[in-house]
């Protein structure tokens, strides 16, 4: 059973991104389409992630194929960079492209669950669940609060206070790690501990006064 003694601790609740920190991606295909293609390294996550294109996606309002559809569309009319086939290839290379787990974080995510409850909050897709389980993960978190499902995303202020209500501690008692530095300004300014990942070293730092 887990140790949630009430011993001073420096926070409460753990809330964790999960892409870029827990899972990274494998890129290598889509980039070896984009040469194929003619296109810059990176245009079709560029566009892909553009406000515009990924919101209803991380709100839950369309679907992955939709979302690819949008991506193509939005390649095509970059005055005709791609054709409506390629567009499709470059928007399915991304939506499939490979992922793994990083081990170093989940053993220190693991090891932080043992003594404060840990939440994820995360910009995510409807299919979220189905990766999670695809990584053996359905059973890493105590609550996972996906925007898909809630129809809230980073950096609303409103998606980080659930976060804290799910773990059942008032936001300034929470640890929030995330890669976005705006999502990480947004937690700050609700009295978070917010730490801005970049690599393991970063959560490994944060969490070191609760294993103390």
């Amino acid at each position: 059973m887990a140790d949630r003694s009430t011993a001073v601790r420096p926070f409460d609740a753990v809330l964790c991104d999960v892409d870029n920190v827990i899972r990274t991606f494998d890129s290598t295909h889509l980039e070896a389409l984009e040469r194929i293609a003619g296109v810059a390294e990176g245009t079709t996550k560029k566009v892909a992630f553009s406000p515009e294109t990924v919101g209803p996606l991380l709100l839950g309002r369309i679907t992955e194929q939709e979302w690819v559809a949008s991506v193509a569309a939005g390649l095509a009319g970059l005055a005709g960079l791609v054709d409506e086939e390629t567009g499709w290839a470059l928007g399915t290379a991304l939506l499939e492209s490979p992922f793994r787990a990083d081990v170093t974080v989940l053993e220190l995510l693991r090891r932080a669950r043992v003594r404060v409850p840990l939440v994820l909050v995360t910009n995510a897709t409807l299919g979220l669940e189905r990766d999670l389980e695809a990584m053996g993960l359905t059973e890493l978190a105590d609550e996972v609060v996906s925007s898909a499902r809630v129809g809230l995303a980073k950096p609303d202020r409103r998606i980080l206070e659930l976060g804290a209500a799910r773990a059942g501690v008032r936001p300034e008692r929470c640890l929030f790690v995330d890669d976005t530095e705006e999502n990480v300004e947004a937690a700050a300014a609700l009295g978070m501990t917010a730490v801005h990942f970049r690599a393991a070293a970063d959560l490994e730092r944060a969490l070191e006064p609760l294993f103390t």
